[in-house]
């Protein structure tokens, strides 16, 4: 099937991810048309060679003529509009660079098999159509089928149990019925009644074949039964319990948050009751062996090994089925769990995904920290804690809404143990402490049926700071572990960090936005981030990052790196614009060439909302069109507002008040449509905030009145790209939108306005 009708049929969501790819610059619906052409021309290898672009471009050209010419034989009148505009937009701009429209071709249909690549692996992973709906896959559907034929064995086995009961108690009645009375000891050959003695005992060697035939009938369907009872726990561990646990270090960073264990847990109890059931009607064999046994019985040669299997299943089954439900995360910071500050409190939950009603309270839980990696962290050269406050909590089902049995902590903290050389067991460590792992472990034992089970399972691993400001690297450190390894204790990890890949990053990086916002970020976004790590490139798919490009290296030209001005502007936004971004106004992520390149076309006034490239506390700002005295198209832009502006003033309050002073001192909004063509008030204006109208008390002899004052954003056109929070009267602002330019003289509150609007200080309310 053709790339292009493959994409048709793709969720809603991967479609709005598609629009996002195609605008002027080269169409959807020149995509649409030749689509089966299109997908045949080799694009990336003419965005590297001159000639061969000039050929495919005119060839493009000629396509797009014989198009036409079949929409004049169908009288398509809008198509034949449609097409001849494209043609003349694209001879107008690519006539003499070819090369740059197979840039753009080449880098839109790379983004298109990226994005059915993530449609497939989503589908694959049960995300796709419904993603809140319950998905049941081919696998599981055979898994539950599995049980259910484990539990209907089960049930046979206990109605030949029976059966094999009766006839054993058949056989011992009529066995010591006649030992009772002496005629088994008599002697045949001289008794008249030879013939009836020899009668029942043939009856009894009958009795005791069928008896014989029945146990080792029994014997072989229990080795049978264990047989794929462990291949269904097999499949269950190593498969859906395995990808629930890959499915949990996904949300951890952000991913979709498919991680309810219900159904697992209703598997598993049903695994683990056919397994006591079984057990006991081994057990049950043992009772009938000690009281009717033989030679060759089937029972006294295989009980013990089946007895062994099946304790030897069922404490693995318990083992596998302690799980960390939540992995540990601070309150203050639900969003970037497994990263835990000394002496701030932090939370996490256990679960037993055996449902026995007979545990419940039961089991004491008992946590700690870097049980297994002591040694290893001592070698490193790592940091040791100690776990302070209610360390050890009873299992129960109370506390849960769905009744399962589990325990939540809710008041750990860890407390460095310090040594002589300021908390570092080694003073050459390799590690900084952000790239330290370590594993919270809890551990219990169980009591069931006269077995006693050793139960541990562990946290994936955290990064501890000491300090807030370590949090950004930290989180670093948490999203490449989870986005790059399945392994669940791999404290060394970053000993020797591996390579990901671009496609990888993209995913994680969107995710960061998407789990906080109602927004992920689209291909061209993600473009523009693999153009910041990776350099100007037609295809990002497999390009490798390193852990250093990606987290300690800084970026070219600036000083600090990638994640860190990422982070900041992640912080930004869902503290300062999260509603704009949540409307999609925000284009954020757009280079200078490519914000030229749209810009250019659109009427005067018109501009975007982008993040800072150079603040590294993360910054945003826009771009406008504007046309200079001769009439020439102009992009303009304002220095980026940071953290500490927009603290004063909202960002939708600066966009609806932001005016430029010209050399006149005449106010005027260079700002009247949002990209592409959204009037800046059906955009900013239920965003910005009402003023308050207070009306005074004329009648109080102490009221003062003072001038209403309110913040505007001015740029001197003879300031360069910079602006100031301007406090002045709502009468002074008036005059001055309204002054003409002529030259009389300025009352004096006039004129100390003007002063102030001028000056890079804030003025003071009069």
């Amino acid at each position: 099937m053709a790339q292009w009708n493959q994409l048709q049929q793709l969720d809603p969501r991967y479609l709005e991810q598609l629009y996002h790819l195609y605008n002027d610059s080269f169409p959807m619906e020149l995509r649409q048309f030749l689509a089966p052409w299109i997908e045949t021309q080799d694009w990336a290898y003419a965005a590297n060679k001159e000639s061969h672009a000039t050929l495919v471009f005119h060839n493009l050209l000629g396509e797009i003529d014989q198009q036409y010419s079949r929409f004049l034989q169908e009288n398509n009148v809008l198509y034949q509009h449609n097409l001849r505009r494209i043609k003349q937009n694209l001879q107008s701009k690519y006539l003499e660079k070819p090369m740059e429209i197979a840039r753009i071709v080449a880098h839109c249909l790379w983004e298109e098999q990226r994005l059915l690549q993530t449609a497939t692996t989503a589908s694959q992973d049960g995300q796709a159509i419904h993603p809140s709906g319950p998905v049941v896959t081919e696998k599981q559907q055979m898994l539950e089928h599995n049980l259910q034929d484990i539990r209907k064995k089960v049930q046979d086995m206990e109605q030949k149990m029976k059966m094999l009961e009766n006839l054993q108690d058949d056989f011992d009645f009529n066995y010591k019925t006649l030992k009772s009375q002496g005629e088994l000891t008599q002697d045949l050959n001289g008794n008249g009644q030879a013939a009836a003695v020899r009668l029942k005992m043939s009856q009894l060697e009958q009795m005791l074949s069928a008896l014989d035939g029945l146990r080792r009938q029994m014997v072989t369907e229990m080795g049978g039964l264990l047989t794929a009872m462990e291949f269904v726990q097999k499949n269950m561990m190593e498969e859906e319990l395995a990808d629930w646990k890959r499915r949990q270090q996904i949300a951890c960073i952000g991913g979709p948050p498919k991680i309810c264990l219900d159904r697992l847990e209703t598997w598993i109890t049903s695994l683990a009751e056919s397994q006591l059931q079984i057990r006991q009607q081994i057990k049950k064999l043992e009772e009938l062996q000690q009281k009717v046994s033989y030679k060759g019985d089937p029972i006294i040669q295989h009980r013990p090994a089946l007895e062994e299997k099946i304790v030897d299943i069922f404490r693995s089954l318990m083992k596998s089925a302690f799980v960390v439900e939540r992995q540990p995360c601070m309150p203050m910071h639900p969003d970037r769990p497994l990263v835990i500050k000394t002496g701030v409190q932090f939370t996490t939950k256990v679960r037993l995904l055996v449902k026995f009603p007979e545990l419940n309270y039961q089991l004491k839980i008992k946590v700690c920290i870097d049980k297994e990696s002591g040694d290893v962290a001592s070698l490193r050269g790592s940091r040791k804690f100690n776990i302070l406050g209610t360390n050890t909590k009873v299992m129960n089902m109370e506390e849960s809404n769905n009744g399962s049995l589990s325990a939540e902590f809710k008041h750990l903290t860890l407390r460095e143990q310090r040594c002589g050389n300021g908390g570092r067991t080694n003073s050459d460590a390799s590690l900084i402490v952000t790239e330290e792992l370590h594993l919270i472990t809890f551990e219990t034992e169980v009591y069931h049926q006269g077995l006693k089970i050793d139960l541990e399972t562990h946290s994936l691993p955290v990064v501890v700071i000491s300090n807030i400001c370590q949090m950004p690297n930290a989180w670093a450190s948490i999203l490449w572990y989870n986005m790059l390894t399945n392994h669940p204790k791999n404290v060394n990890f970053f000993t020797k960090p591996p390579v990901g890949t671009w496609d990888q990053v993209a995913e994680v990086l969107s995710w960061q936005f998407s789990s906080t916002t109602k927004r992920g970020l689209t291909i061209e976004q993600l473009s523009t981030l693999a153009e910041k790590l990776l350099g100007p490139l037609v295809n990002y798919s497999g390009c490798q990052i390193t852990w250093a490009k990606f987290c300690k290296e800084n970026m070219a030209g600036k000083g600090f790196s990638f994640w860190v001005w990422l982070d900041n502007i992640i912080d930004l936004v869902k503290k300062y614009i999260l509603a704009l971004w949540n409307e999609g106004f925000i284009m954020g992520f757009i280079s200078k060439e490519r914000e030229r390149a749209i810009l250019n076309p659109k009427p005067p006034g018109t501009f975007l909302l982008r993040f800072s490239e150079s603040s590294k506390e993360g910054g945003i700002t826009f771009t406008w069109v504007e046309k200079d005295i001769s009439g020439k198209t102009q992009i303009q832009s304002v220095e980026p507002y940071t953290k500490q502006q927009l603290n004063s003033m909202s960002f939708a309050d600066i966009i609806m008040g932001y005016k430029i002073m010209d050399a006149t001192n005449i106010l005027v909004s260079p700002l009247v449509y949002l990209y592409p063509d959204i009037p800046k008030e059906d955009a900013f204006g239920k965003y910005c905030r009402a003023e308050a109208i207070e009306q005074p008390d004329l009648t109080d002899p102490a009221h003062v009145q003072y001038l209403k004052t309110k913040f505007i954003c001015v740029t001197p056109t003879n300031s360069g790209n910079t602006s100031d929070l301007l406090l002045m009267s709502p009468r002074t602002l008036d005059s001055l939108m309204h002054n003409e330019g002529t030259e009389a003289n300025p009352g004096p509150m006039e004129s100390l306005t003007l002063d102030m609007e001028l000056s890079s200080d804030v003025a003071s309310p009069m």
